[in-house]
């Protein structure tokens, strides 16, 4: 047992996890502050708004890569790997989502970002904000777990509703009869938005399932 102790000593811990969520989260603000951004521009400042989005999704993608090679060289974890690993996973889908979202509108030549579009995108901010929220609870979980559950809730309720502007938003459009080009992209594009409000629910659920096994 001493002896045990002694070799787990000298093994690398992960004290650095919470942190480095927080840090994703962080990214995940940062990015949905710049979709609305790319959302709010006129068309000849949407390329210099959308390559902004871009360098955070790839700082983002480098935290992402710099906690996944850290949980590998850990021998102590605050809760079981694989659950931090699909955290680590979740966070960084968050982000490549939104990247994805300016460059198929550019594909299918959307100028405008539409009223449900820009709902979505508040949406996801919101989440955002609250992921912030609760990623440093994560370092006290049995003391923080009923906060923690609280925020967990709100995600999953944002993502309701972005669900109902997403059914309400694809009803408009077909009562509308774009012409195909128009009516796929902006499919697409309410389609990217929604699954960036399912990817941070799915964030939630993950916390919501490591704070029901520890509380």
């Amino acid at each position: 047992m001493l002896l045990l102790r002694a070799i787990r000593s000298m093994m690398p811990k992960e004290e650095r996890v919470i942190e480095q969520f927080v840090e994703q989260a962080r990214h995940i603000v940062t990015a949905a502050d710049a979709l609305e951004a790319v959302m709010a521009a006129e068309p000849e400042e949407r390329s210099e708004r959308t390559a902004a989005l871009k360098r955070i999704e790839k700082d983002a993608d480098r935290i992402a890569k710099e906690a996944g090679r850290g949980l590998h060289r850990t021998f102590i974890t605050p809760f079981d790997r694989s659950e931090i690993q699909a955290l680590i996973n979740a966070l960084d889908d968050c982000i490549d989502l939104m990247d994805e979202v300016p460059r198929h509108a550019a594909l299918y030549g959307i100028d405008a970002f539409d009223t449900p579009m820009r709902r979505m995108a508040s949406i996801i901010r919101r989440q955002a904000a609250l992921l912030v929220d609760v990623m440093p609870l994560l370092s006290t979980i049995t003391g923080n777990a009923e906060r923690i559950l609280n925020v967990c809730s709100q995600i999953s309720d944002l993502e309701d509703e972005a669900d109902e502007i997403l059914r309400d938003a694809l009803k408009a459009l077909i009562a509308e009869k774009p012409e195909m080009i128009a009516f796929l992209g902006r499919r697409e594009v309410y389609e990217l938005l929604e699954a960036v409000t399912d990817r941070c629910d799915d964030v939630g659920d993950l916390i919501e399932g490591i704070t029901l096994d520890q509380a």
